[in-house]
């Protein structure tokens, strides 16, 4: 990349969706509510750029120039679009809207991103049976964009399985960036297929290439046994105790075998039983962030006979996020892991920014210059 782009970063967390953009796009105005993921943002990213604060807060003049793209990792748990299409006259229905609302303000003055990616959960395409996803369809192509949807699991990438939904929505023409992709799964191609005709006449099936097969595990980003705090042997037994058959005979196979092994353990209710799940792929599951007791990952370290437990540390789940050991996190692990859990994964941005964001950007350019 030799032309520099600039983003917009709204919902920012603690600057992940910046760090996979990279150096080649410069972030002229970043937002977010939450005071700890602000700390971390201007611990990292300094804060001339950054305003804390709720997005219905913000204007359109506070947000300088013309962006080539606007990234929007909107809150998940707000992220319902059908039933409050009141959000776009200026209700308070949600954050999305609020951001929304900009977009539409820097539009009338003529500097809405030609770009926008809005990243979420899965969830997202299936919502209120998909009325959701088909509102926010509606939305973007009341604006002038075309749109699609590539849904990408971190796991491809990072060992840890997180897959999320990166709705890409351009005002570029975008020729020879579509096409097949692995990115493109079932629940991509069931939430295509239910909008409406005139929508699925705006849609782009993005062409993304897998990316080269991950060669780390779980167990390679872990802290040194010796600089962790385990769990006491009791309370091993109590988290052992709530396996299900089917996890105690993987456990007890491992156990058998010798190896050392690492496993991700999740505790969740099954019904009205607290079951413990526990994987050795070598993946640990999504992190999320600590707002339970068992919502935090434990994680089982297996030598023979021996099996100990612990917390996942804050400074792995960064690391099962792509971020670097440089990366300044808060001094508590549970402001740590809040930061992480609700990030995005710093090389599935990279990725995606390598082979659709810039290209989409440089052919932007190009038409620009050619008016």
């Amino acid at each position: 990349m030799s032309r520099t782009l600039t983003a917009y970063e709204f919902f920012a967390g603690g600057g992940m969706a910046r760090l996979g953009l990279g150096p080649a796009w410069p972030v002229a105005f970043a937002n977010d509510f939450d005071p700890i993921k602000a700390a971390t943002y201007r611990a990292n990213h300094g804060d001339e750029h950054f305003r804390e604060g709720d997005v219905w807060a913000l204007t359109a003049a506070d947000l300088p120039g013309n962006a080539d793209i606007a990234w929007a990792s909107s809150p998940c748990q707000d992220f319902s679009l059908a039933g409050a299409r009141a959000g776009l006259s200026g209700g308070r229905s949600s954050a999305f809207f609020g951001f929304w609302k900009l977009m539409q303000a820097l539009d009338a003055e003529g500097r809405a991103p030609p770009t926008i990616v809005i990243e979420n959960v899965v969830g997202l395409l299936t919502s209120h049976g998909g009325a959701d996803f088909a509102a926010l369809c509606r939305v973007l192509a009341d604006a002038g964009y075309q749109f699609g949807a590539l849904e990408i699991d971190a796991a491809h990438f990072l060992p840890q399985s997180r897959p999320r939904v990166f709705v890409v929505a351009t005002r570029v023409d975008g020729a020879g960036l579509t096409g097949a992709s692995p990115f493109h799964t079932r629940a991509v191609a069931k939430a295509h297929a239910a909008l409406p005709d005139d929508l699925k006449a705006l849609w782009r099936w993005w062409s993304l290439p897998a990316p080269p097969a991950r060669n780390t595990d779980l167990a390679a980003l872990l802290e040194p046994d010796a600089d962790v705090r385990w769990h006491p042997p009791a309370r091993t037994a109590a988290l052992l105790s709530m396996l299900s058959p089917l996890h105690r005979a993987r456990l007890e196979a491992i156990q058998k075998s010798g190896e050392r092994r690492v496993g991700g353990v999740f505790r969740r209710m099954r019904g009205t039983e607290q079951r413990a799940e526990v994987r050795f792929d070598g993946v640990a599951g999504c992190l999320r962030t600590p707002r339970g007791g068992s919502s935090r990952q434990s994680l089982l370290v297996v030598e023979g006979d021996t099996v100990r437990s612990r917390l996942i540390t804050a400074r792995e789940g960064a690391r099962l996020m792509g971020l670097p050991d440089s990366y300044q996190m808060p001094k508590a692990a549970t402001g740590g892991l809040h930061v992480v859990g609700d990030g995005v994964a710093v090389p599935v941005v990279r990725w995606l920014a390598a082979h659709l964001l810039e290209p989409l950007a440089l052919d932007g350019a190009r038409l620009v210059a050619a008016e």
